[in-house]
């Protein structure tokens, strides 16, 4: 039996995810969170196989959410299931730490595929992120800028891309101020751009937030 926990912060998408995934033999809801931190209660009891995983949730968001599963049960499954179209995000996370990548509007059965790849320690891979990994490699580029953050600064662009201030990121990342101007002048630096206002431009022309 798979055990899956579903962290969503919508409770339609969580009831009709459970439903569904109800009617899979082999499956089994062990558990719900509307947020990162939830999920972590759900994780450190340590009864779950596979996390299906939001990005776009308040407080802390799925890439935070990503990277304290990650810290605390590096082993665990966490597929993305997410709103945003596959080319936004996906290489990005599976490059930092997620099992697979599904945007919420995919086959049923690819979900219940995806489910099970991840479950058995494999990475799911869509086929059309399978060529834009292809057409990197092929072509010798280096990506969107966002692909080349990581994990602490893409943390730290996101949340500087909402209008959060530097000193709130600090406190919800438990970091000092000295420590997130630190990142902001990386992440400045690697993007090439020179404010907030064009962190917040790229974010939105690339889907990244909405």
């Amino acid at each position: 039996m798979i055990r899956i926990a579903i962290v969503d912060d919508h409770a339609v998408v969580r009831a009709g995810l459970r439903q569904f995934l109800a009617d899979q033999p082999d499956f089994a809801v062990i558990g719900e969170a509307a947020n990162g931190r939830e999920a972590l209660d759900i994780v450190r009891q340590g009864e779950v196989d596979v996390i299906l995983l939001d990005i776009a949730m308040p407080g802390q968001n799925g890439v935070d959410a990503l990277a304290a599963i990650r810290a605390r049960a590096p082993a665990l499954a966490v597929l993305i299931l997410s709103g945003h179209d596959e080319a936004h995000y996906a290489t990005t996370l599976l490059r930092l730490g997620a099992s697979g990548y599904l945007n919420k509007h995919c086959d049923p059965d690819e979900l219940v595929k995806a489910v099970r790849t991840v479950s058995r320690g494999r990475k799911y891979i869509t086929a059309s992120v399978a060529e834009r990994l292809a057409e990197g490699l092929a072509s010798g580029e280096a990506g969107p800028a966002h692909e080349q953050l990581s994990e602490r600064e893409l943390q730290i662009f996101l949340r500087l891309a909402q209008g959060e201030t530097i000193g709130t990121i600090a406190e919800t990342l438990s970091l000092s101020v000295k420590t997130v101007s630190t990142y902001r002048s990386r992440v400045m630096e690697k993007m090439q751009l020179a404010s907030n206002s064009d962190l917040t431009y790229y974010a939105l022309k690339s889907g990244l937030i909405q």
